[in-house]
């Protein structure tokens, strides 16, 4: 891999890193695919609970590399292709780091991600409908099932930009932080995600995705049919250290071993 993206280890988080900060972090070909590989490396590694997905100095992602678009180079859509990054919801839980823009593609893949934890200054939006380069990133189907269909489609007709405070309140952003912080504040965040027992909230999180292309009955058989690995492995430890004292006024501790198959 080349340097376009950059993957760094923190016990169970990993941060990946979009690293081409003179093109304010436009994927080029190459980089789409070395992002792609990146998070096929992340879900592979078991070490590995929580990523956070965030751009070099100051900037998220500004899309596809326009520069190289124009000289006739055929890029690999994004969510389109089943090479793409964001072809599929990832394995594991992914954070958005968003500071600068997340604009066209960007705001894709900040919408692939589970959650997205915005700087006050950073701007969401369709910039390249300015350039007549159509969405091939998920943008059009992940921001109204994120927004709802009528704040989605005034960000897609007009190209206006959302910025941190505004994104929260419609819920595209789930927590504005200050600028300069967006990534160590998502880290944090991974950390705390990270020590909660694995198989119940990866359960919870693969029931959340699947119900809503399910019927209201199917979505709660399959809630189940998810839940039971858990419900075997994790449920019980955990009761049991709840009935011994930990966790009581709401505060949170760090999560049990499972118990051995």
């Amino acid at each position: 891999m080349s340097d376009k993206i950059l993957v760094e280890k923190n016990g169970p988080v990993t941060t990946i890193v979009i690293n081409r900060p003179h093109a304010r972090n436009a994927l080029d070909r190459e980089a789409s695919l070395e992002l792609a590989a990146a998070i096929r490396a992340f879900e592979a590694d078991p070490d590995a609970k929580v990523a956070v997905l965030t751009g070099a100095q100051g900037t998220f992602c500004a899309g596809a590399d326009l520069k190289e678009l124009a000289s006739g180079v055929d890029y690999v859509p994004w969510a389109g292709s089943p090479e793409g990054a964001l072809h599929r919801v990832p394995a594991k839980p992914v954070i958005a780091a968003v500071a600068g823009h997340a604009c066209a593609g960007g705001l894709g893949i900040a919408l692939w991600c589970d959650l997205r934890v915005a700087e006050r200054s950073a701007a969401f939006a369709v910039l390249s409908r300015r350039w007549g380069v159509p969405m091939s990133d998920g943008t059009t189907v992940r921001l109204p099932r994120l927004i709802g269909m009528s704040r989605a489609l005034d960000m897609l007709l007009t190209a206006r930009t959302v910025r941190g405070e505004e994104a929260e309140r419609i819920g595209l952003a789930n927590r504005v932080v200050e600028d300069g912080t967006s990534r160590a504040e998502a880290e944090a965040l991974a950390r705390q995600i990270a020590a909660f027992p694995e198989i119940a909230m990866r359960s919870d999180r693969a029931s959340t995705y699947a119900q809503a292309d399910l019927a209201m009955h199917d979505a709660i058989a399959r809630e189940l049919e998810l839940a039971t690995e858990a419900r075997r492995r994790e449920a019980q430890a955990g009761a049991a250290r709840f009935a011994a004292g930990a966790g009581r006024h709401g505060e949170v501790t760090p999560a049990g071993r499972a118990e051995p198959t």
